[in-house]
């Protein structure tokens, strides 16, 4: 921390109001957002020693200067800082990341005819958001049964309003067809309204309220509809029966454990939908010396910005903050959010479960970690690298003959695949099939650029496109390890039939420079099993690549071509005349009769078409 007399002045003059505090360091970077129901208070708490939080003096060592930005209230303080964290991702702030993308069950009330649909992001405010579930498979297996009891439409928004005829899904008995108005609106609303209660987990109200509608249908003599509905409570009733685990509780419920190893904390959120244990949901180990109750106010502040709020949250701590996120959370859910630190009975029982688990996850992942660690550490032993390979770069080819050729590079970080540091490459020089010449351009025109070089880099190919790459880094003046990973035939004595002979195996071989024989990895499977990983990824990343251009060139006409000829004109275009090829074959006379298409226009078509010929 700097001790000048500007930063003295800015914190005996900050106010006494709720607020943010930015902390920035020399550089000028935000490296903590907080915030305060008394700024001046919060702020002297890090001069005079009050602050006892471990990170506390790391935090003041780099602070350099400080700003304030007063609010109303402490809630608008705890809204602002969260905004304010999501920019900057200051570096001592707790930044709560998912360890993967859960998929969500949407439907919108605001539609007509509403719809269920599997999604990944939050992108509708007026929509209901059902879950996360555990798995994909989880929430496709979900969307399958509620449309099975509750058949509602299928079809995206277009197809359902340019749709001529019922859809196969109305054949089957899975759709009741309201696009073509087969089933009213206020009946169909009642069948979405049922699907939303049952993912809500009113389970047992909608089967009574079922029962109730059965029974009427029955007294009216409505026996076909009766019938549907006997089927939908059976269906209904069965799957209550399949989830044992039971809570006693009818409210929706989110329960958050912690576990800590020293300054690495595990999060792991348990899902309780009408008594009913549905799933978790885990983050990224923190790596933070921030205190426990700092980490679980961030995380629910993170967490619920972009997700459903339930009933009750269950945390294994007061907060020093909890009434003003109580507000917060009421405010989001529009009623009142019962945060509980339970002691005994079957709360604790579920936060214990919920601890159990973020150990367990916290161990699992040291264990896979430790295992990735040893992974690099043999490849760099086996292989004579200079330094662990920490960041792994891998390039491949993809080319039809020389067409719609691509160069595709993958980047791992640590053993994970870093997709946010993935190129791809549209190979430019070379129309013809010349792998090494391909492969020359991709690695010239990656390694003329700024990224940050790799520890290894891998060529998928051996010794021709080993020596592409030192030729290239050569010239370029940059040293770097660098290795070829090709698959090869191999032979070796085998036994078969009592008799000892001859066996060839395809197995990958590792190639070295200034290294006539390769390398096998085969007794290091762990090693060997990462690089297989690396080649695979790049490779189909390459091909997924060259797949998108070659569908699209396949799909391109003369047309697209010509000058001053945009998609409305070329749809006129065809409408006319039928087909590009008539089109190209068209006299003047009857490219003129085009409607939009002037005669000066016509005559450059006309002109254009003829020289292609």
């Amino acid at each position: 921390m700097q001790d000048n007399n500007a930063l003295k002045e800015k914190m005996t003059s900050a106010p006494r109001s709720p607020g943010v505090y930015i902390m920035l360091d020399a550089l000028g970077k935000v490296i903590y957002v907080g915030k305060a129901n008394d700024l001046k208070s919060r702020v002297d708490s890090y001069f005079t020693g009050k602050d006892t939080r471990s990170m506390a003096p790391f935090l003041m060592a780099r602070l350099n200067n400080i700003e304030f930005i007063t609010t109303a209230t402490e809630k608008e303080a705890l809204i602002l800082e969260n905004n304010l964290i999501k920019k900057h991702h200051p570096r001592y702030n707790v930044i709560l990341r998912d360890d993967k993308t859960y998929y969500h069950l949407s439907l919108d009330p605001a539609e007509k005819y509403p719809r269920l649909q599997l999604v990944r992001k939050r992108l509708n405010n007026t929509a209901l958001y059902f879950g996360p579930y555990p798995s994909g498979l989880a929430a496709k297996e979900t969307l399958r049964f509620v449309q099975q009891v509750f058949p509602l439409r299928t079809c995206r928004n277009r197809d359902f309003l340019l749709r001529s005829r019922p859809c196969l899904e109305y054949q089957i008995g899975r759709c009741l067809a309201p696009c073509k108005c087969l089933i009213d609106e206020a009946e169909y609303r009642k069948l979405a309204e049922n699907a939303v209660s049952f993912l809500q987990g009113r389970r047992r109200e909608l089967i009574s309220d079922l029962k109730n509608q059965m029974e009427e249908a029955a007294q009216d003599l409505n026996y076909e509809e009766a019938a549907r509905l006997r089927d939908r409570i059976g269906a209904l009733e069965l799957a209550l029966e399949k989830q044992n685990v039971d809570w006693g509780s009818a409210q929706d419920q989110d329960v958050l454990g912690i576990y800590a190893d020293q300054d690495t904390n595990q999060l792991c959120i348990l899902f309780v939908r009408g008594g009913k244990l549905l799933g978790s949901k885990s983050f990224t180990p923190l790596k933070t010396k921030a205190d426990k109750s700092e980490i679980i106010s961030s995380a629910l502040q993170q967490y619920y910005d972009g997700f459903n709020v339930p009933e009750e949250i269950i945390l294994p701590g007061h907060l020093p903050d909890e009434n003003v996120i109580a507000e917060w959370l009421a405010d989001k859910k529009q009623k009142k959010v019962l945060i509980s630190v339970p002691r005994r009975g079957a709360k604790k029982a579920l936060l214990d479960m919920a601890c159990a688990n973020a150990r367990e996850l916290l161990i699992s992942g040291q264990k896979k970690a430790e295992q990735r660690t040893a992974a690099l550490q043999v490849l760099q032993d086996k292989l004579s690298l200079s330094q662990l390979p920490r960041r792994i770069e891998c390039y491949d080819i993809s080319n039809i003959s020389g067409k719609n050729a691509v160069g595709s590079m993958v980047v791992f970080q640590d053993s994970e695949p870093d997709k946010s540091g993935y190129r791809r490459f549209r190979i430019k020089a070379i129309d013809e099939p010349d792998d090494y010449g391909m492969m020359r351009e991709v690695l010239t025109r990656r390694f003329k650029g700024s990224d940050p070089l790799p520890d290894l880099v891998v060529v998928d190919g051996g010794k021709g496109q080993l020596n592409v790459a030192l030729s290239v880094l050569g010239e370029l003046k940059i040293k770097l390890d660098v290795i070829g990973l090709a698959k090869e035939e191999r032979t070796y004595l085998a036994a078969k039939n009592k008799l000892r002979g001859k066996a060839v195996k395809s197995e990958d071989r590792v190639y070295l420079p200034r290294r006539k024989d390769a390398v096998f990895l085969s007794s290091r499977p762990a090693a060997l099993l990462l690089l297989q990983r690396v080649r695979d990824e790049a490779h189909r990343f390459a091909v997924s690549y060259h797949h998108t251009l070659k569908q699209k060139n396949d799909f391109h006409s003369i047309l697209d071509t010509i000058p001053d000829m945009g998609k409305e004109r070329k749809k006129k275009l065809l409408k006319h005349l039928g087909s590009a090829y008539q089109a190209q074959n068209a006299s003047l006379e009857d490219l003129q009769k085009v409607p939009g298409i002037g005669k000066e226009l016509a005559e450059k078509i006309y002109s254009y078409l003829r020289n292609e010929k």
